[in-house]
């Protein structure tokens, strides 16, 4: 006799909001399918996460990352060195002292805790990974640090690099954390991941299928992808939330929502560069300067960074007078509410991962501004193989001027351009809905990881 036990899983993540987010998204979707799931992430984070760990389906369990807890984790060489050194070995004692109560039939990390996969394998555990980038990206990090096709040296910013089923991209075009110009820390850690992915038995990808075909296929003999996303919440895909626990690191002002309520369908530009970007004060003026000019409504984010302020720069003025009541400024935005809000007609974006895929769920056009790590590839995507909106062209300094940002504007906005922008828009946001229903690709892929760990998690009594 046999029978089923529970199946319980473990995920891996560092507690930062881009990262943790598409793990809340995958648990889910897997308590849905009646799967049991445990969370495990860095102490540090435990204070600003606590208000959000009421009446949720989720175990949280937290390890130290070997630093103090009022320790400065903007020096990512010493988080990232002390992570590799002693957070591996806290995360080790946490995961014995877990599998005591627990009996995983795997732990899912992302790609930014890879210490932890040589401490699963030791625990005797299968590892799957959870890419939470485009799969375009698993695709170029794979092929280099393991030498499957040829790059330049990467000194070059104009240097070409031709991949398979990937456009050809200029240098400074690939993810900014394997360039030369980098800190070395970030090399290490993703040269660390790609060396032991042999012992990673599944990668799983937030994309879906039919956005990134040609890639997952070129993939599918050198080291499979299995896409199973768009992986958002539920509310972005039109659905009711079932398990309606998420994560904001940061306090959203949802008076902004009210605002969009009187405004005119497609009708205001959302601008936002995430958590981390920050503008120059050039840069700032520029787009101050083309949102004024382009006599649009718009709802701008603008974070303050440094507990003086000292780093961020200031809006003109003039800019404030004249676009007094067209336009409104907040810290930040409850970005899924707005995305899904028929007054957005386009959004400014530095193209996180996380912000790209949930434009595509949304049909929303973007604008392209941007800044490192697998942003600007996400930017050639977007352009070149999404089409669901175009890149602002920048200096050597990557300083979009005035005229370029109000080109880009009237591109998505006005006219021939903008309407097959839309309608390319519609068309993915159709195609992510479907990949997710039955008989879908993400949701055959899923179906078929749940059904293997259900195949090791056999019983006989």
């Amino acid at each position: 006799m046999a029978y089923e036990k529970t199946l319980q899983v473990l995920m891996v993540s560092m507690p930062l909001q881009g990262h943790i987010n598409p793990m809340l998204n995958l648990a889910k979707r897997l308590i849905s399918n009646g799967v049991h799931v445990t969370i495990a992430t860095t102490e540090d984070a435990r204070h600003r996460m606590k208000q959000n760990l009421q009446n949720t389906e989720v175990q949280f369990e937290f390890f130290s990352d070997g630093l103090a807890l009022d320790f400065d984790r903007s020096n990512t060489e010493a988080l990232v060195n002390s992570l590799k050194l002693q957070g591996s070995k806290n995360f080790s004692t946490l995961l014995t002292n877990l599998t005591k109560v627990h009996n995983y039939s795997c732990v899912i990390i992302n790609p930014f805790v890879p210490f932890a996969i040589d401490v699963i394998a030791d625990h005797g555990i299968p590892c799957a990974l959870l890419w939470i980038q485009a799969s375009a990206l698993y695709s170029i990090y794979y092929r280099y640090y393991n030498n499957i096709d040829y790059f330049p040296n990467l000194e070059d910013p104009n240097d070409k690099v031709h991949l398979p089923s990937l456009p050809v991209l200029d240098v400074r075009d690939l993810p900014s954390l394997m360039l030369p110009s980098s800190p070395r820390h970030f090399y290490n850690l993703l040269n660390d991941l790609f060396k032991s992915i042999d012992k990673v038995k599944t990668v799983l990808g937030t994309s879906f299928y039919e956005i990134e075909e040609d890639i997952v296929k070129s993939m599918f003999f050198i080291t499979p992808i299995y896409p199973i996303g768009p992986l958002v919440s539920p509310f972005l895909l039109g659905e009711k939330e079932t398990n309606n626990f998420k994560l904001d690191i940061l306090s959203a002002e949802d008076s902004c929502i009210e605002w969009l309520d009187n405004k005119t369908p497609s009708s205001v530009i959302y601008v936002s560069f995430g958590s981390i970007t920050v503008l120059s004060q050039k840069q700032m003026n520029n787009f101050a300067s083309a949102l004024m000019n382009s006599k649009k409504s718009f709802l701008w984010v603008i974070r303050s960074h440094g507990s003086n302020n000292s780093n961020s720069p200031d809006l003109p003025l003039e800019f404030l007078e004249e676009t007094k009541g067209r336009g409104l400024v907040v810290k930040w935005s409850p970005q899924e509410k707005v995305l899904m809000h028929p007054a957005i007609a386009c959004f400014i974006s530095h193209c996180g991962w996380n912000s790209t895929i949930e434009t595509l769920v949304t049909g929303v056009p973007v604008i392209c501004y941007p800044d490192w790590t697998d942003q600007r590839t996400n930017a050639v995507l977007i352009e070149n193989m999404f089409q669901n909106g175009v890149n602002l062209r920048c200096d050597e300094d990557r300083v979009a001027s005035t005229e370029e940002i109000e080109r880009c504007i009237r591109g998505v906005m006005e006219g021939p351009s903008a309407l097959k922008i839309k309608k390319r828009a519609i068309e993915i946001k159709e195609s992510a809905r479907k990949s997710l229903q039955e008989g879908g690709t993400s949701h055959q892929n899923l179906d078929k990881f749940i059904n293997d760990l259900k195949a090791t998690n056999i019983v006989k009594a």
